[in-house]
Formats: structure tokens, C-alpha cells, sequence
């Protein structure tokens, strides 16, 4: 019988999810905003140097680090030491990220960007690698994995609700303390970073890891483990949902600043859009959890994401060239969709390691986060940079009145191109095979194969 976890536990354990995704709001809504309205950047270039960062070292971090967990003995733990060497640096790095010298241009802020991403990624890689491998191992039940994505989506939503609303909050304050905007920005992003590390250390310190520490360490190579990885086709296919789920995410997350800013005239409202639109995901993210265990995590995942796709069809062809209050609807429907995007990919992982422990009779977890943790940050690289491309291609120039075509760039981005990339996914999930049924034969499968190991 497994056993369930307690409410305390399951809210300890999603706290650390409440920094990382605070500090990842401040980064899809602002990061790009940021480099070319602050520290006059040119969008294209931005863009290209975050996209070289993800296809250069975080090409090998993520599976390096993830399958360095896996193998690693402690008595801290294989996947907390991780988490523990990663807090302080973290929040260091981020305050980095946040403080560029101003006038950079050329070479020079191609690579000021690229190296202070190489820095922050780095340590966001050691400790989110291990912490989201811990999902897998605390529990196995199929529904009580749900349980505990939906404690982890909720701490998500709050941390992106004050990630997005605080950061204007934050700059207006420090500006009001007499900081130059530069110097807002760099300590916005110093409280970001405290606020990551402070969440991971209690998570890191409040919870203790399953696995023994005197099992033996997984002998798999790092690159034969990665190709066995490849053979998982329910994997494969859950990374294709994810990098486009992501993908369109990202992008209207990137272009919504711009879109609120210069297509509506609505900038003293940005923060009350986007608080709005995140509480909604944080209250429908339990309904969507309710969802999935009535017709399964595939089909529930794909109704949130027509939804999301439709809404955004609707908002590119109706919202004016002027103030209105039919963004906040716009904003309130996306809310409800995207808690399909923040409850399903922590609920859906743990499933297909399983199968891979069927294939392989080990326990990957580290190996597949690390590769989910690449290709997904890989899609949000380029969920930057695409829109960053975009930018230019359509003339945008900051802080100026834009022209035709280039607002018609910023709207066919932040709503055409998402609504495809996530239309793209209903078929796939529609069609995953993994459902609680398969994934209760599987777990009977396993549970069969260790019998007599255990025995012994």
C-alpha cells in the first residue's frame, strides 16, 4: 500500500517551486524588456545570445548534472547537497543578470548577456535538476503524484503572480529611493534572487529523500543513459508537448509587455493584467487536478490547451489599437487554460521514469529531469529569442510610439504563433498512452519485479 504524504510535507516540499518560479516570472515577462528598454539591447541581439547560451553549455548541464544526482551518495542526500551547493551563488547570480553596464552594444553586449546567462543557468541548473527529480521518489501513486504537482502548480502560480506583479512594484520603489532605473533593475533583481534562495534552503532543510545511501550508485554511462533515455517513446512524446507548451508560453509571456504597452496603451494597468490572469491558473489549477482524474492527464491537458488557443485567436483579431477592458477577459480565459500548463508536465514525468524502469530495471530520475530541464529551457531560450528576432524584423524601436508594422509583428507573435505551437500538442496528448489504468498495470509490473529482490 503506498503511503500518502501529508499536507505539511507536500507544502514544505513545493516551497522551493515558489522561488524558482518567482524568479522565472521576473524572466519571461521582463528579462527581454530589460535588455532592450533598459539596457538598450538590441532585441535581436538578446535574443541570439540566450538561444547560443542554451545550444552551447545547457546542452550538457542539465543531463550532466542530473545524472551526477543519480549517482551521487551523501549524507545529505543524493539530490539536496545539490540544492544546498546552489542557493547562495544563485541569488548572486541573478542580481548579476539584473545589472549590465548601460550603452553595450555589438560583441560586447552579446557577450555580457551570454556569460551573465551561462552564470545564473548554471546554478539554477544544480539545484532545479535534482529538486524536480524528487517527484519521482516520494511517491508512486498515480493520483497522489497529481496531489503533489497540484501543491507544486499552486506555489508556482503565487510565485509567478508576485514574480510578474513585483517587478514594476520593486523598480518604482527603489527609483522612488532615488536609484537611477539602471540601479532599480540591479536591486529588483538581487530581492529576486534572495527570495530563490531563501525558498530553496527551507525546502533543501525541511525535507529528507527516500533513497538509501547505501544503495549502490547507477552504473549507466552519461551518454549511453542519455541515448536509453531516447528510447522511452512516451518520453519522447512527452517532450514534444512540453517544448511546444512551453515554447507558446513563453513567447506571449516575453511579447505581453510590449502588447499591453504599445498596442493598448495600457502600461499603468500591466501588472493588474497579469495578477489577474495568474490567479486565475492558481484557482482552476485544483478543477484541472479534479479533471485529469475523471478522463486522464492527456485529454485534460489538451482541452486547457485548445482553450488557451482559441483565446489567443480571439485576442489577435479583436483587441483594438487603443485602451480596452476586454483584455482583462482575454487575461482571465488565458488564466483558466494555462493551469493545464502548470499542474499536468510536474503530474505526467514520473509516469514515463517508471516506464523507464521497466525498460531498464534502474531508477533514472536525475538523467530524465536533467534532459527535461535542457529541452525545456531550450524551448523557453528560444520563446525569447524568437520574439526578440521578431522585433527587429518588424522595425520596433523602444520607448517610441511603434509604427504599423511593427505592432502587427508584436500581435501575430504573442498570439498567432502560440495558438499553433499548442494546437500542435492536442493530437499527442490525446493520444498518450499512459493513462491511470496503463500506469496501474505498470506500477503492478514493478512492484511483481521487486518482489524477490526483496525477498532476499
Amino acid at each position: 500500500m503506498e503511503q500518502k504524504l501529508t499536507a505539511g510535507y507536500k507544502f514544505r516540499f513545493a516551497l522551493a517551486e515558489l522561488g524558482f518560479t518567482t524568479l522565472r516570472a521576473a524572466m519571461d515577462f521582463f528579462l527581454l524588456f530589460y535588455y532592450t528598454d533598459v539596457a538598450g539591447i538590441s532585441p535581436a541581439t538578446a535574443g541570439s545570445a540566450l538561444l547560443l547560451g542554451k545550444l552551447t553549455w545547457d546542452a550538457f548541464n542539465d543531463p550532466l548534472f542530473g545524472w551526477l544526482s543519480d549517482r551521487t551518495r551523501s549524507k545529505f542526500g543524493r539530490r539536496r547537497i545539490f540544492m544546498l551547493i546552489a542557493a547562495v551563488p544563485l541569488a548572486l547570480a541573478t542580481w548579476i543578470q539584473f545589472s549590465l553596464p548601460q550603452g553595450l552594444t555589438g560583441m560586447a553586449a552579446f557577450f555580457a548577456v551570454l556569460l551573465t546567462f551561462w552564470l545564473k543557468d548554471t546554478f539554477v541548473t544544480i539545484a532545479v535538476v535534482p529538486y524536480a527529480s524528487l517527484i519521482a521518489e516520494v511517491t508512486h501513486d498515480y493520483q497522489e503524484r497529481s496531489s503533489l504537482a497540484l501543491y507544486k502548480s499552486i506555489n508556482a502560480v503565487l510565485g509567478y503572480v508576485l514574480g510578474a506583479g513585483a517587478v514594476t512594484a520593486l523598480v518604482g520603489l527603489f527609483m522612488g529611493m532615488g536609484l537611477s532605473r539602471a540601479g532599480a533593475w540591479s536591486g529588483t533583481g538581487a530581492v529576486f534572487g534572495l527570495i530563490a534562495m531563501i525558498t530553496l534552503l527551507i525546502t533543501t532543510f525541511s525535507i529528507k529523500e527516500t533513497t538509501s545511501i547505501t544503495e549502490e550508485p547507477i552504473g549507466i554511462p552519461a551518454w549511453d543513459g542519455v541515448v536509453l533515455c531516447f528510447k522511452n517513446k512516451p518520453f519522447v512524446t512527452l517532450m514534444a508537448i512540453f517544448m511546444m507548451g512551453g515554447f507558446a508560453f513563453t513567447v506571449q509571456a516575453a511579447l505581453l509587455p510590449y502588447l499591453i504597452q504599445y498596442q493598448l496603451g495600457m502600461a499603468d494597468q500591466l501588472t493588474y493584467i497579469m495578477i489577474g490572469s495568474l490567479a486565475m491558473t492558481g484557482l482552476f489549477a485544483a478543477p484541472a487536478k479534479l479533471l485529469a482524474d475523471r478522463i486522464n492527464k492527456g485529454p485534460a491537458y489538451a482541452l486547457g490547451l485548445t482553450l488557451a488557443s482559441i483565446t489567443f485567436l480571439l485576442a489577435f483579431f479583436f483587441l483594438p489599437h487603443e485602451p480596452t477592458p476586454w483584455v482583462y477577459v482575454v487575461a482571465i480565459v488565458l488564466g483558466i487554460s494555462f493551469s493545464a500548463q502548470w499542474v499536468f508536465p510536474y503530474a505526467m514525468m514520473p509516469d514515463v521514469i517508471e516506464y523507464d524502469e521497466k525498460l531498464t530495471g534502474k531508477r533514472r530520475e536525475g538523467i530524465y529531469y536533467g534532459l527535461s530541464n535542457f529541452l525545456t529551457k531550450f524551448a523557453y531560450a528560444l520563446g525569447v529569442a524568437v520574439p526578440g528576432w521578431a522585433l527587429d524584423w518588424f522595425g520596433y524601436v523602444p520607448n517610441v510610439a511603434q509604427t504599423e508594422t511593427a505592432l502587427f509583428g508584436i500581435r501575430f507573435f504573442y498570439a498567432i504563433i502560440p495558438a499553433i505551437a499548442m494546437l500542435i500538442c492536442v493530437p499527442l496528448l490525446m493520444k498518450y498512452p499512459i493513462t491511470k489504468e496503463a500506469h496501474a498495470a505498470l506500477r503492478k509490473e514493478l512492484a511483481a519485479r521487486s518482489a524477490p529482490e526483496q525477498a532476499q
